[in-house]
């Protein structure tokens, strides 16, 4: 299982970049905004996840473990698969997916190329029912908070982050010190994210 790749970026093309580890050019399907990440040349540094089916053996790599874990998550919905889930990342980020799939945005999905209405509704469905199959109240500067309370952001933040695969205890620590009530709900999620890969 191949974790990360961290070498020379030999090539970079439509949705691929190669990374050349040892002499060895490892080809990489990846997104609009891991590709601008990347320079020719320069060192990079890919999380990987490994697409085995039947022949297919396929290499997929992203900048950021938001990205690989929006990706595993997107791959988790039926009828998702690793082209489709690649289409809907170099479309949005982490960030603006969590929240369309809170907020059932269906439009910020079918912006993808090669997303339906159809499968827009089933990402938002089960990623939405998974969430709520998971522990509902995150722990925010002392205080329990029901996660699906309409209209109160920082429960729809909690639940954004959750989608991306974030504990209910990394949740609570990433949104303490942020200013819920005058921040948009993009912002609180993107400065929760940025608190919890550093």
């Amino acid at each position: 299982m191949f974790y990360y790749l961290n070498g020379i970026v030999a090539e970079t093309g439509a949705n691929m970049a190669v990374i050349d580890c040892g002499g060895v050019g490892y080809g990489c399907a990846t997104t609009n905004y891991t590709l601008s990440q990347l320079k020719k040349g320069e060192r990079g540094k890919l999380y990987t996840y490994l697409h085995v089916r039947e022949e297919i053996f396929e290499l997929y790599g992203f900048s950021t473990q938001n990205e690989l874990n929006s990706f595993k998550m997107l791959l988790g919905v039926s009828g998702v698969g690793p082209k489709a889930a690649l289409a809907i990342l170099s479309a949005t980020t982490p960030d603006q997916l969590a929240l369309a799939i809170v907020t059932g945005d269906e439009k910020s999905l079918t912006a993808a190329p090669g997303i339906g209405k159809k499968i827009a509704q089933r990402i938002i469905l089960e990623l939405k029912d998974k969430l709520s199959k998971e522990q509902t109240s995150f722990s925010v500067e002392g205080g329990s908070i029901p996660v699906m309370v309409k209209n109160d952001k920082a429960n729809e933040a909690a639940a954004a982050l959750a989608v991306l695969g974030y504990t209910s205890q990394d949740i609570g620590v990433a949104l303490k010190g942020i200013d819920i009530e005058a921040l948009p709900l993009e912002e609180i999620i993107r400065q929760a994210l940025k608190k919890m890969v550093r």
